[in-house]
C-alpha cells in the first residue's frame, strides 16, 4: 500500500510542477493559485462534486464533461481550468486535491515560505495567529502560512505540521499517553 500512495504523491507533484512552470512562465503565480483556492472551496462544499473527483465510477469523458460544465459554471477559465480538464481526461482527477496541496508547496518553495497545517479544537484569534507564525518562522527560518482546521475531537492544545514534522499537544493525544500509562501501572 505504501507503494500506491508514494505513486499517487508522485503524481500529484508532477502536475503540480508543470502547472506551476506554466503560471511562472506567464507570471499568473497568484491568479493560477486564487483559482485553484475556487477548485478546492468547490471540493470542500459541494458533496457531489467531490463524490465525481473521487469515484471510479464516472468514465473519463463523463468526467470531463461534467468538470467543463462545473468549472464554467464557476467562472474558472484560463490554466486551472484546462488543467482540471487534462486531470481528468488522464482519469486523475482522483489525486486532485494532492495536486491543489502540491501547486501550494510549489509556490511555497518558489517564494521561501512553508505552509503549516495547523488543526486546533477552537479558532485561534488573529493575535494567537501571528504569535503561532513567528514561533515556526523562529523553527524553519522562513515565512510560515497557516491553514487552519477546527476538530473539537481535540478537545484542546493544537497539532502542527510543517514538512515532515509533526507537534502533537492536544488534549486528546495527552489523554490517550496518560490513559495507556495508567494500564502499563495496573
Amino acid at each position: 500500500m505504501a507503494d500506491l500512495s508514494q505513486s499517487v504523491s508522485n503524481v500529484a507533484q508532477r502536475y503540480a510542477v508543470s502547472l506551476f512552470e506554466l503560471a511562472k512562465e506567464d507570471d499568473s503565480i497568484d491568479a493560477v493559485g486564487a483559482d485553484i483556492d475556487r477548485v478546492e472551496t468547490l471540493l470542500n462544499e459541494s458533496d457531489d462534486f467531490r463524490r465525481l473527483v473521487m469515484s471510479p465510477v464516472f468514465s473519463s469523458d463523463e468526467q470531463l464533461k461534467a468538470v467543463t460544465a462545473i468549472l464554467a459554471k464557476a467562472e474558472i477559465g484560463g490554466y486551472v481550468a484546462n488543467f482540471v480538464k487534462l486531470v481528468a481526461k488522464n482519469r486523475r482527477l482522483f489525486v486532485l486535491p494532492g495536486m491543489i496541496s502540491a501547486y501550494r508547496g510549489e509556490v511555497a518553495a518558489y517564494r521561501g515560505q512553508a505552509t503549516a497545517e495547523v488543526t486546533v479544537a477552537h479558532a485561534l484569534s488573529d493575535e494567537q495567529q501571528q504569535e503561532l507564525k513567528t514561533a515556526l518562522k523562529d523553527v524553519t527560518g522562513k515565512d510560515v502560512t497557516l491553514q487552519i482546521t477546527e476538530d473539537a475531537s481535540l478537545l484542546g492544545g493544537m497539532i502542527v505540521k510543517v514538512g515532515s514534522r509533526q507537534i502533537d499537544t492536544s488534549l486528546r493525544t495527552k489523554l490517550s499517553k496518560l490513559k495507556l500509562s495508567l494500564k502499563e501501572v495496573g
